[in-house]
């Protein structure tokens, strides 16, 4: 199990200031590793009880919230990461847990007997809860990702384009999915992520995105984009 403590802070930029912000990254940060010419791939699996208790928290505003999730990088990908994320006060706190392909396919479909082979004590926490509050899948996020880290101290800032989503089958690895755009196809969600104090190069860079700080999150938008498109 692995688990990661940090702020993070999120803006809104269009594509044409996406990649102004790449080219001045590239020149002060290491590039992640799956980086290609336009990133990579991400698909997240979201779950939530039956009335949607972390979508209400969020749209509520609550200091106190999560989110669990299943997140693939491949739809050929033969394991899934387990993700759990805490919302406390201005810290992000995410755990996660490797899965095999076919653990991760169980869970999917709401067989969450799936986590009791496994030793750790987040997959006991997460039966436990998913179990008592009723967790269903809800809905499966596509984007692309372009990544980088700052060598220093490990921000990691990312750009997230062509976020799209499905309501309508939770099957994680199916090579094809009907979706429906989440955000307009020429804007982008930008994050800094980091625990401790940003670097000056970085503050700058924030200074050239020339963007209001948001608090959303790709769940968030997911669920509302197919709420108006119903």
């Amino acid at each position: 199990m692995n688990e990661v403590l940090r702020q993070e802070k999120k803006f809104f930029v269009n594509l044409t200031d996406g990649k102004r912000i790449c080219d001045y990254l590239e020149k002060f940060m290491i590039q992640d590793s799956h980086n290609g010419a336009e990133g990579y791939c991400i698909r997240s699996l979201y779950f939530d009880t039956l009335d949607d208790g972390d979508f209400t928290d969020k749209l509520d505003g609550l200091e106190l919230r999560r989110k669990i999730r299943l997140r693939i990088y491949d739809p050929s990908s033969d394991f899934a990461m387990l993700e759990m994320k805490q919302k406390e006060g201005q810290y992000q706190k995410k755990r996660s847990l490797r899965m095999s392909r076919e653990d991760a396919r169980r869970l999917a479909k709401g067989d969450y007997e799936a986590l009791l082979s496994y030793e750790e004590s987040f997959a006991q926490e997460c039966f436990g809860l998913m179990h008592w509050k009723c967790y269903r899948p809800k809905v499966v996020v596509d984007y692309q990702r372009k990544a980088y880290i700052a060598k220093e101290n490990r921000i990691r800032i990312t750009l997230d384009s062509r976020i799209e989503a499905t309501e309508a089958c939770m099957d994680l690895f199916s090579p094809k999915l009907l979706m429906y755009p989440v955000l307009d196809p020429y804007n982008a969600v930008l994050e800094v992520k980091y625990n401790g104090f940003l670097l000056s190069y970085i503050k700058q860079f924030l200074n050239l995105a020339d963007r209001s700080e948001i608090s959303v999150s790709k769940y968030y938008l997911s669920r509302s984009a197919g709420l108006h498109s119903a």
